[in-house]
């Protein structure tokens, strides 16, 4: 007789994007010529200076466990990059370095939601958020945005989000955005701001694609926007998309002492501290950064400008110039509405793009958004153009 299963663990979906990605990668390893534009990480490999500080601390033998919220050095090395780029001053025992900051989040949703407290987030949403507020026995509450707004949230549509969620306690922050690519302006920030601070609502802010931002585009953490919001915010970062890092794990959060060391109590009986040798090569990642990230950031904005544009022209298809990250997100839901293949929903769609074309993308329902689908232009220019005309053709094909 099998062991009866957590009701909890029934909940938990796979996570789409990595479904996509295995599902295109066993096709290629069949021969298929896939274009993959499901994958949320940067084609390029990690920058030269960083790999060699890794081989010199293993050639130092430093392979030991640290110590739980990472080496100090490195804590350090973050309070100077939070001072230096974002204007916010943090001592080393207000950062808690994890295994990537998707670990960060859950540590501080876990230090602080208690059974039934409510975590707000925008609605399209990244795809693990509602199940990391699950994970921390709290509720997702869906903020409703709008496509003309680039799926932003907005001040008194949040207000009045909270006024029908008695329970309300945190909301969930992503600037830039993963899946839409928008980026929060300064007035738009000092706007949820108030309204956080009047609710007393602790805001995580994921700030992880905060390098990747194109045009004359600022990137401005809320927490930089005075000491009330700084109180009840926790900024979250890493090295994953910036620095090409995504495989070395590590993620780090920045905020009020007491919420930091609550976290860290929670990693240290499930993770522990990150691997050694990730943290020593991200001290040099942080303080000795040459031209490479800004090299990467413009080849980034190249293709953002080549992929905007081509989609663009596609009849029917409407989107909000991304501003940051490496994703655009199209409204496909004419031609789910005018086909004559039967299909219903961008979960078809993607299924049957890949089938026939070879493309793989993720269908928008996985991140709360039905009628679209998400790019991740982290791919070669090549593989953006020749993608695209897949896409195109597709489309052209199942028109009614």
């Amino acid at each position: 007789m099998a062991i009866k299963l957590s009701n909890r663990s029934k909940l938990i979906k796979p996570s789409p994007t990595l479904s996509m990605t295995a599902k295109a990668a066993q096709m290629r390893a069949e021969g298929i010529d896939v274009i993959n534009f499901g994958v949320g990480e940067p084609d390029f490999n990690t920058p030269e200076y960083i790999k060699t500080a890794a081989h010199e601390a293993i050639d130092a033998n430093f392979t030991r466990y640290t110590a739980n919220p990472g080496i100090i050095e490195l804590r350090k090395a973050i309070c100077d990059k939070l001072q230096r780029d974002n204007a916010l001053v943090y001592a080393p025992k207000d950062i808690l370095v994890s295994p990537g900051a998707k670990a960060s989040i859950l540590n501080v949703l876990i230090a602080a939601c208690d059974v039934n407290d409510q975590v707000l987030m925008a609605t399209p949403y990244w795809v693990s958020y509602p199940y990391q507020a699950l994970l921390a026995n709290a509720e997702s509450v869906y903020v409703p945005t709008r496509e003309d707004n680039g799926y932003k949230i907005e001040a008194d549509v949040l207000a009045q989000v909270i006024k029908e969620s008695p329970c309300a306690k945190v909301l969930i922050l992503n600037s830039p955005n993963n899946p839409t690519g928008s980026v929060y302006s300064r007035k738009e920030l000092e706007e949820i701001a108030a309204i956080c601070v009047k609710n007393d609502i602790l805001v995580i802010s994921d700030e992880i694609y905060e390098r990747l931002v194109y045009d004359d585009v600022e990137h401005i953490s809320i927490a930089s926007l005075g000491p009330e919001i700084k109180e009840r915010t926790v900024v979250i970062n890493g090295v994953s998309k910036a620095y090409a890092m995504t495989g070395w794990r590590l993620g780090y959060a920045a905020g009020p002492s007491h919420i930091i060391s609550a976290a860290g109590r929670v990693q240290g009986h499930y993770t522990s501290c990150v691997n050694s040798i990730t943290q020593k090569a991200c001290v040099v990642a942080l303080n000795e950064e040459d031209g490479t990230i800004e090299a990467m950031r413009k080849e980034f904005w190249q293709r953002r400008d080549y992929i905007f544009d081509t989609l663009m022209k596609i009849p029917h298809l409407t989107c909000k110039k991304p501003q940051g990250a490496f994703y655009v997100m199209p409204n496909i839901q004419w031609y789910l509405q005018n086909n004559n293949a039967g299909i219903k929903d961008a979960y078809e769609f993607c299924d049957l793009l890949l089938e026939k074309h070879h493309v793989a993308l993720v269908a928008g329902g996985a991140f709360g958004q039905d009628g679209t689908v998400r790019f991740s232009y982290a791919n070669s220019m090549d593989n953006i153009t020749e993608g695209v005309a897949r896409f195109a053709k597709y489309l052209q094909e199942i028109k009614a």
